[in-house]
């Protein structure tokens, strides 16, 4: 894949080395307790947050909930339910330290809900927060900002959805958008 694509788009090899070597030191561990929680038929809904590009990758998540027939929402839609106790709020911050996700983090907390999140430092509030907290290691890239950090994790997740819907495809069509 990085042969062809490489020799096209310079840099190409330098973002494909650095997304591949963050994803293959991601514990699996959470990764396999964020995927039961992300299983169909689990509890209550799933909420999903995130700022910025973390708030896009968020977006996607909570689409692909919904192709599972999940029940999922987007905090801050118009649509979104009230988040009750049994619901589960996943947010996705590199820093873990944004404040509309840490407020939305700690509001979930003291409802009593569970918190999940996707983030680089475990040791941040929002990681202190979260059971389970998936770590994305990336840390230093060529790239600007975070860039690194979501791609891993929407390269991370796509992979569990793609655990979670093997044999669904006729299923997930059923509920793909058709008003587009």
């Amino acid at each position: 894949m990085s042969g062809a694509v490489g020799g096209l788009v310079p840099g190409w090899t330098d973002v494909e080395e650095e997304v591949r070597g963050v994803l293959a030191r991601i514990d699996p561990a959470p990764v396999e307790r964020l995927r039961a929680i992300l299983e169909p038929g689990h509890w209550g809904s799933r909420f999903f947050a995130g700022q910025g590009r973390s708030g896009l990758v968020a977006r996607l998540a909570a689409m692909r909930v919904m192709h599972l027939g999940g029940s999922s929402h987007v905090v801050g839609d118009a649509t979104t339910p009230a988040f009750r106790s049994e619901d589960t709020l996943i947010v996705v911050s590199a820093s873990g330290k944004t404040p509309t996700a840490l407020l939305n983090a700690r509001m979930a907390h003291d409802i009593g809900g569970m918190v999940c999140s996707l983030t680089v430092d475990p040791t941040s509030p929002l990681g202190l927060l979260s059971d389970p907290c998936v770590v994305i290691p990336a840390g230093a890239s060529a790239q600007f900002g975070t860039v690194l950090f979501t791609q891993a994790a929407l390269l991370l997740l796509d992979g569990v959805f793609l655990s979670l819907s093997r044999g669904k495809d006729q299923f997930m069509w059923q509920l793909h958008a058709n008003l587009e």
